[in-house]
């Protein structure tokens, strides 16, 4: 076994491990990056009940700002969802397109031997690498679109070795990456609209305000209850905001509630064993 079979047996491996650790992170990080807030929340809860603080009483207006607080928020989810519904599938369509590019060089690789096709192998192999960089921001967007159209050097050199079918094909997916980079660029460029985070950030913080003023007894059901209502709420605002970037890899990597990057991981160690 050579120094490049060990290599992707490794990287395989490594592959396998992350995976199954990434279930339990992406399930359970919102919750624990929470916990800090609600022992906070729940010591000025104790110091407003100790001092008297309490001066609320519990009524309509309280639940209308529950309520209203709610409808916000399901309002902000229905519209990140959506985003992040069609984010799942770009990776996956991303990864299509690039077999398809490698697949058809490497059939004129086998008919023709011909150099020009193992060089764009090669620049295939590392244009995919680049582009895991772009993932993690390591690499910009400006000079991934210049590595993609320098594929049209390649594709000239390629028409006298092909039928034109083949060539065609290969336009056809490097414009299908091209759209690609450019809708990801945007999703996560682009937050969803900011004065409607401005209000609901404005509402869970006036209701937090209320629970801990809000005066109940026996003590520990408004303790219990506050947490509760605090929880959710916070819990749902980061929610959100974790969906409306669903390709942020840059600073937690892909343990979070990013888009699995899966099919590009395989593609490239496809490419590698090649």
């Amino acid at each position: 076994m050579n120094i490049k079979e060990k290599v992707g047996n490794v990287t395989n491996n490594l592959h396998h491990e992350i995976d199954d650790i990434k279930p339990t992170k992406r399930k359970w990080h919102l919750f624990l990056k929470l916990i800090p807030l609600l022992i906070f929340i729940a010591i000025l809860k104790v110091l407003s009940h100790t001092y008297g603080f309490e001066v609320l009483s519990l009524n309509a207006l309280l639940t209308s700002l529950i309520a209203a607080t709610t409808f916000l928020i399901g309002f902000l989810i229905t519209g990140v969802i959506s985003d992040y519904k069609e984010a799942e599938k770009i990776p996956g369509e991303l990864a299509s397109s690039l077999a398809v590019l490698y697949d058809e060089a490497y059939i004129i690789s086998k008919n023709k031997k011909s150099k020009i096709s193992k060089e764009f192998i090669d620049f295939h192999s590392q244009f995919v690498n680049s582009l895991m960089d772009w993932f993690y921001k390591k690499e910009k967007t400006r000079n991934i679109m210049d590595k993609l159209n320098n594929m049209n050097d390649y594709f000239a050199k390629l028409e006298n070795l092909t039928q034109a079918t083949f060539i065609a094909r290969m336009k056809n997916e490097q414009n299908n990456i091209r759209k690609l980079i450019i809708r990801i660029h945007s999703i996560r460029e682009t937050s969803f609209v900011q004065s409607a985070y401005a209000i609901v950030e404005s509402l869970a913080f006036f209701l937090v305000v209320a629970l801990l003023l809000l005066k109940l007894e026996p003590f520990y059901e408004a303790l219990f209850f506050s947490l509760v209502v605090s929880f959710l709420v916070t819990y749902m605002i980061a929610l959100i905001k974790d969906l409306d970037n669903p390709f942020e890899y840059s600073e937690y990597g892909e343990v979070r509630s990013e888009v699995s990057l899966k099919p590009l991981h395989d593609l490239r160690n496809r490419l590698s064993k090649n």
